[in-house]
């Protein structure tokens, strides 16, 4: 209903919307068939519907975009077709052919019902995307890439892809860790998703964190069992087809299915039908390594005891022979020891008797050449001595004169005899007076004579005046 306000016909959002929703109900009545791609499903366990976002793309470009509607029992429905035509569930990121019609609802906007979904177009569009796949592999000259890896000669460190709890991991553990020969492994497990639309960052995110510790591994992994054909498709995707193609080790695979290879498995140095069968693979591996070792190690070893029974048998021949002539040599060399002996001790005798006489017409000669020279030796120290205590007596003498000198001058410069000629000392405090500025009237003298001394109290003093 609408109103006036102001000379305007004024609606009510709601009365548009019903507008809307009335003719899109009598014009677009009829279900229509609609090829686009599964964005997002928005599955929700606990109601069990679903709220697609639908999307189509050109050139990488979105160029329309709307939600759908897929109730829950036609999701059942559906979904169990697609497990069994395509083996793996609806879910995000494929392409669809459906059959919907359009709806408009006044609080919830414009919407697509959908009531059923063709499988078998997606089972073709997922086969189109696998052929792409290989198409542009082979192209890039990626296709073959691995398998071209070197292969190690004994396989030993492995690096696996798989999910801990997975039936296909346990069984190749038990085949790898309980093989009949004792042939020893080392394997680390790098955990991830192995099917949904997830599986492919975490599959290809795992191996790049196996290439950052690469030199710890001879070989790659991916092992997936249990699951039958559901949700392999994810093995088809370009970029995680590349990964492993480009990868630098030998990548084996063991996804455990029978039909339908996928391109994962194609571009892998080598794929295993199950997780078991790769096991098997890599024990023969092994065995194909240790049978001829083992062979080799038996013929070296009956070669070594036939060379040691040969060597034996030799060795024995020589030393008989060996003996035989040492004997006779050590005979010879006796009778040649015993002659040497003998001429040796005669020999020795005569150098001694020759030495003696020798040392003492050494000691002859040196005792007469000892006595001249001792007779020199004495005649030079009586001469030198001679000259000495001459010389010495001449030094004595000269300072007994110097000192008769001293003597004579200091004895005439006594103070006795300086008095007897007449002159006196003055003290003054019991020193001797030098000058009369040390003097003043009243102060008390001491004269020393020859015959005596005076006491005189001064009265006057003259000092004698200086000359500048």
């Amino acid at each position: 209903m609408s109103e006036i306000i102001n000379d305007k016909k004024v609606f009510t959002l709601r009365d548009i919307a019903v507008s809307i929703q009335r003719v899109i109900a009598e014009r677009a009545s009829q279900t229509y068939w609609i090829k686009a791609e599964m964005n997002k499903l928005n599955h929700y366990t606990h109601s069990g519907h679903c709220y697609p976002e639908l999307v189509e793309k050109r050139d990488g470009q979105v160029v329309a975009q709307m939600r759908a509607n897929l109730w829950r029992n036609d999701y059942l429905r559906i979904n169990e077709l697609f497990l069994q035509v395509l083996k793996e569930p609806l879910r995000d990121g494929i392409t669809i052919l459906f059959c919907a019609r359009v709806e408009f609802h006044p609080v919830h906007g414009m919407s697509l019902q959908i009531s059923d979904i063709d499988p078998v177009f997606s089972l073709g569009e997922l086969e189109k995307e696998k052929q792409e796949s290989i198409s542009r592999l082979k192209k890039e000259g990626l296709y073959d890439l691995n398998k071209k890896r070197p292969f190690p000669l004994l396989p030993q460190r492995m690096a696996i892809i798989s999910v801990e709890t997975s039936k296909g991991y346990a069984d190749f553990r038990k085949v790898i860790d309980k093989n009949n020969w004792g042939y020893c492994f080392f394997n680390m497990l790098f955990p991830a998703l192995l099917q949904g639309d997830k599986s492919v960052p975490s599959i290809i995110g795992q191996l790049n964190n196996i290439r950052k510790v690469i030199h710890h591994f001879d070989v790659v992994a991916i092992i997936r069992g249990g699951g039958g054909d559901v949700g392999l498709s994810s093995y088809d995707n370009y970029e995680l087809c590349k990964t492993i193609a480009t990868f630098p080790l030998p990548v084996l695979t063991g996804i455990g299915h029978s039909t339908n290879e996928t391109v994962s498995e194609m571009v892998a140095y080598r794929n295993a039908i199950t997780p078991t069968e790769l096991a098997d693979f890599l024990i023969q591996h092994f065995h194909d390594f240790a049978v001829p070792v083992q062979r080799a190690e038996e013929r070296i070893t009956a070669h070594a005891k036939q060379m040691l029974l040969e060597e034996n048998t030799k060795f024995r021949n020589v030393v008989r022979y060996l003996r035989s002539v040492t004997q006779n040599h050590l005979l010879k060399n006796q009778n040649e020891l015993h002659r040497f002996s003998q001429t040796l001790v005669s020999e020795a005798q005569y150098v001694i008797r020759h030495e003696k006489e020798l040392q003492l017409q050494v000691q002859a000669a040196i005792g007469k050449r000892t006595l001249q020279l001792l007779q020199l030796k004495k005649a030079a120290v009586i001469q030198q001595f001679e000259r000495l205590q001459k010389e010495t007596q001449l030094f004595v003498q000269a300072q007994k004169n110097k000192l008769d000198t001293t003597e004579t001058s200091v004895r005439l410069l006594h103070p006795e005899n300086i008095l007897k000629r007449g002159y006196s000392i003055t003290l003054f405090k019991g020193k001797a007076l030098k000058s009369t500025r040390e003097l003043k009237s009243g102060d008390e003298i001491t004269t020393i004579l020859e015959a005596g001394t005076l006491k005189s109290t001064l009265s006057q003093i003259n000092a004698k005046e200086k000359n500048d």
